[in-house]
């Protein structure tokens, strides 16, 4: 019986999945497979295009194992599209001359850019934003360009603007719809991701369409036409106006296609003609869609590959009837997910909402009128979306307001693997359930048998988590999805290794799929502080708004300052040991009265001036710095304070200096990047007024020194400090307190506190005495030093600040209108000062529909 040939015309992310699945049902080892492609590389990672500008190399971007079409012996030819389908002689005929006979033949031909019918669109300096080679000829002419315009602000349009923005261009990005993102969000999470896009100094057209490109008498582009008579002054123009599906082959071959477009397919993928077969973009499936994302096409090529692997029978069930169009991406480094009836379409369907889109999120979820989860969108913080989407259809365990309420605004619930059904479709690229992944004993099992994992990434920290719940496995303990390191493993890596960005960190350290890719919310500011407290052993620039390190922020460091409700600012200065002068405290009055700003006296000795608009920040600052104050950094996981009592100087009780004592420690410890805030405080004598015993560190006098607590704190689960040692000199408390916070800081988990990290760590105090104090590791010198380059190196950010015109460009609440203040910071009086006038939250029953 002579060998059957199959020939697969396109070898893109579904071309590739097919040659797999052929390969792992063995029918590579009974056929000959034929690959045709019209790109001059190997298939690649084409979700992953825009991190090349992030440092990913085209060999980065490769999909599959190197030598896997030579061990299946699958031919390849490259920079060789099919040209001709000759049916009733089943062959096909290459660009090159080639003809090869079929008995099957599979047309994988992805989708082409789609370009508007504009003037100008074929001018130089007009692209698209597909391929590898788009990504090299884009990067080449931006060397001389100075600004680029996106036309899309769906996905792709996103990620083209970003990289536009990364080879630095000023950007805008045209989208003819009213919101960016129109498929994937409502009106809702289109404003909360404007909003966050444009903080990032990128400009945005929205409900407006290009009519021109407009060029020089060379043809060269020089700018842009808009629908509503505006002109845009640009010197490239990146088209990323959607996708259409490639099926001129197979309309040259006279195989039913589409009204609209598509090769027409059954439920088993197969054409109008019985030996050919459409999958991916270019296929119109039975369901009458052509889908573009890559889950649907990786199961029409299992469909396939199962109906060869039967021998054609039939016998095969399974068809591919329909996909989920779940998505979870990060773009321009946000959160955007949606999944389900995200646009509540279906009949008596009610929305619950919370928006708060000062810092950019957005979460709605749509319910059927008996709980139902129908669908969602996320912008902003998509953290939930590994549980909620494999909820769809069923009613979850919790009210849904509970599902998308954030920290601290009532109780939101952390749902569990144990909370979804074991039908539950965990990984949506490979459609694998719940179920499938407890078959398996481990995260490499699960990846090998069921491939759950080894596509987006997005469903490796759940997996984990169902395996450790299971008891079939360790528990991921990584920091996230992009690492599988530990936060104090990730500074032993950047300590020893001396990395000094994360993007490298991500490249060299991150999972396989994170790497070359921007990250995710718990990682980049994790990361940011490890690189920012060890800075000065590093050489590099502490200031956290530097270069990379901006990036890397949370909103509070990103604008050096506390965001309240209704999205106005706190300025907190520094008050080191709550001692303050009169001169000092005449200042604070009035800035707070000529700002109009509320004023609050703290537990920790200071005075917090609330109210302030994100514009006005440098202006009181400058006032502030002016008489002698520095930054209280409220807003960073650092030192805050280190309260005293007045000691023996005023007390009668008072038995050392505890005002002189903590003032040292105070400015001793400013500005110190730790993975939790650190408090502090120093009290004259047992009597103990200052609290010491409910800080992170603190300090009580003795006739015979100090003695020395740690692991202590107040708020929800309060715990009283352990003595760590006693009768200590001023040297030998600033000694330990060195090793100590630094010893915390190395080993520390992201965002625990030291009371949480005492308990946790292995041998608890007894071992932190003997590395800490006997010095039982050999550490200690090591510490001592980090500690002695952090004092010497430390920097007044507010004073960096106001100082440096460049760096003052990003306090806008506009950067399209720098000079007009924020409209939505309003306030109401109370009390012969203000309170912010907002509704914090909105659960919308909307109209049935």
């Amino acid at each position: 019986m002579p060998t059957p040939t199959i020939v697969v015309v396109g070898h893109g992310m579904v071309g590739q999945r097919f040659l797999e699945a052929l390969a792992e049902r063995g029918v590579t080892s009974r056929a000959r497979v034929v690959v045709l492609c019209e790109e001059p590389r190997p298939a690649y990672d084409r979700v992953r295009l825009t991190s090349y500008f992030s440092g990913s190399t085209p060999d980065d971007l490769a999909l599959g194992e190197p030598d896997f079409l030579d061990r299946h012996g699958i031919e390849l030819h490259l920079d060789d599209p099919a040209e001709t389908i000759d049916r009733a002689a089943r062959t096909v005929t290459s660009r090159a001359g080639l003809t090869f006979a079929y008995d099957t033949l599979v047309l994988a031909t992805g989708s082409y850019p789609f370009v508007p019918p504009v003037p100008g669109k074929d001018a130089t300096g007009c692209f698209v934003y597909r391929t590898i080679e788009d990504l090299l000829a884009i990067e080449e002419y931006a060397m001389t360009a100075r600004s680029g315009a996106v036309v899309g602000g769906g996905l792709l349009g996103l990620e083209a603007a970003g990289a536009l923005k990364g080879l630095g261009l000023d950007t805008h990005i045209v989208e003819f719809a009213p919101r960016l993102m129109p498929v994937q969000v409502d009106d809702g999470g289109g404003a909360a991701l404007l909003r966050t896009i444009e903080d990032m100094g990128l400009t945005v057209h929205t409900g407006v369409g290009t009519q021109e490109v407009t060029t020089d008498a060379g043809g060269t582009v020089t700018g842009m036409a808009l629908s509503d008579g505006s002109a845009l002054a640009t010197d490239l123009v990146v088209f990323s106006a959607g996708v259409r599906p490639r099926d001129q082959l197979a309309r040259d071959a006279g195989l039913t296609v589409g009204e609209r477009g598509g090769i027409a397919v059954d439920e088993r993928c197969r054409t109008s003609d019985p030996a050919v077969f459409a999958i991916g973009e270019c296929a119109l499936a039975a369901d009458g869609r052509v889908y573009g994302l890559v889950a649907p096409g990786y199961e029409m090529a299992t469909t396939v590959a199962d109906l060869l692997a039967d021998g054609g029978t039939g016998a095969v069930e399974k068809g591919f009837t329909g996909a989920d169009l779940s998505t979870k991406l990060k773009l321009l480094g946000v959160d955007v997910a949606s999944f389900g009836d995200a646009h509540g379409a279906a009949p008596g369907s009610l929305d619950v909402v919370y928006s708060d889109s000062r810092s950019g999120v957005y979460k709605k979820l749509v319910v059927a009128e008996d709980g139902t989860l129908l669908g969602g969108v996320l912008v902003g913080d998509a953290d939930s979306y590994g549980m909620l989407r494999p909820m769809t259809g069923s009613v979850p365990p919790v009210s849904p307001e509970h599902l998308v309420l954030p920290s601290g605004a009532g109780a939101p619930v952390e749902l569990g693997p144990s909370a979804l059904p074991d039908d539950a479709v965990i990984c949506s690229c490979h459609n694998v359930s719940k179920g499938a992944i407890l078959g398996c004993s481990s995260l490499p099992e699960v990846k090998k048998c069921t491939k759950a994992g080894t596509g987006c990434g997005s469903c490796v920290k759940v997996v984990g988590q169902l395996l450790a719940a299971n008891g079939s496995g360790p528990a991921d303990k990584g920091l996230c999805g992009c690492f599988p390191y530990t936060r104090g493993e990730l500074y032993e890596i950047v300590r020893t290794l001396r990395v000094t960005t994360y993007a490298a960190l991500l490249d060299s350290h991150g999972r396989e799929q994170a790497r070359g890719g921007d990250g995710c919310e718990i990682c980049k500011p994790t990361v940011g502080s490890i690189i920012a407290s060890l800075a000065p052993a590093l050489g590099v620039s502490g200031y956290v708004l530097d270069g990379e390190q901006a990036s890397l922020q949370d909103t509070n460091d990103h604008f050096l300052a506390n965001i309240q409700r209704n999205g106005s600012y706190s300025i907190v200065p520094r008050i080191p040991g709550g001692e303050i002068t009169p001169e000092k405290l005449i200042v604070i009055g009035e800035v707070a009265r000529d700002f109009g700003l509320y004023t609050k006296i703290t537990g920790g000795q200071r005075i917090d001036m609330f109210g302030a608009r994100v514009d006005q920040l440098p202006l009181i600052w400058t006032r502030l710095v002016d008489a002698g104050f520095e930054s209280g950094h409220a807003y960073g996981k650092s030192l805050r304070t280190v309260k005293s009592c007045v000691g023996q100087t005023w007390c009668r009780y008072g038995v050392q200096d505890s005002v002189k004592m903590a003032i040292d420690l105070e400015l001793r410890y400013r500005g110190l990047r730790s993975p939790h805030k650190l408090k502090s405080a120093v009290s004259g004598c047992a009597r103990e007024c200052a609290e010491a015993r409910g800080k992170d560190f603190g300090v009580i006098a003795t006739a015979n020194g100090w003695n020395l607590y740690v692991g202590g704190n107040g708020g929800a689960d309060p715990r009283h400090a352990d003595l760590l040692a006693q009768d200590l000199s001023d040297a030998e408390l600033v000694r330990l307190i060195d090793r100590f916070l630094m010893f915390y800081i190395r080993t520390a988990d992201r965002l625990e506190r030291t009371s949480a990290w005492l308990e946790r760590i292995e041998g608890g105090l007894d071992h932190v005495r003997d590395v800490v104090v006997h010095d039982s590791l050999g550490l200690c010198a090591e510490l001592e030093q980090l500690m002695a380059a952090h004092v010497d190196a430390y920097r007044d950010e507010w004073a960096e600040t106001i100082n440096d015109p460049e760096r003052l460009r990003r306090f806008v609440s506009f950067v399209n209108a720098p000079d007009a203040p924020d409209p939505s910071v309003k306030f109401v009086p109370e009390r012969d000062q203000v309170k912010p006038d907002l509704v914090f939250l909105t659960l919308e029953g909307a109209t049935a529909r």
